[in-house]
C-alpha cells in the first residue's frame, strides 16, 4: 500500500524470521537496532529515539491519550 517505504527499523526482538518475511512479502528491508554490548544503563539507540519522540508528541494531544469509546461502532 505504501511502495515508497522500502526500509524499516525495528527492535532486535523482531529479528529472525520477520526479516525474511518482510523482504519476500512486503518488499521491504528490515534492519534491527540492538543495544551496544556491555551497556548496563540507559543508552540512546540510533533510529529508535525518533519513534519514541514521535509517540511522545502524539500523546500530547488529549484525544489520543484516552480511548473513551465503549463500542466499536463509535
Amino acid at each position: 500500500m505504501q511502495p515508497q517505504i522500502t526500509q524499516v527499523w525495528a527492535d532486535s526482538a523482531y529479528g529472525g524470521q520477520l526479516i525474511n518475511w518482510s523482504g519476500s512479502f512486503l518488499n521491504m528491508t528490515l534492519k534491527t537496532v540492538s543495544r551496544p554490548r556491555g551497556a548496563k544503563a540507559f543508552v540512546v539507540l540510533p533510529r529508535r529515539w525518533k519513534v519514541e519522540r514521535t509517540l511522545g508528541w502524539i500523546m500530547k494531544a488529549r484525544r489520543n491519550v484516552r480511548d473513551c469509546e465503549r463500542l466499536p461502532q463509535h
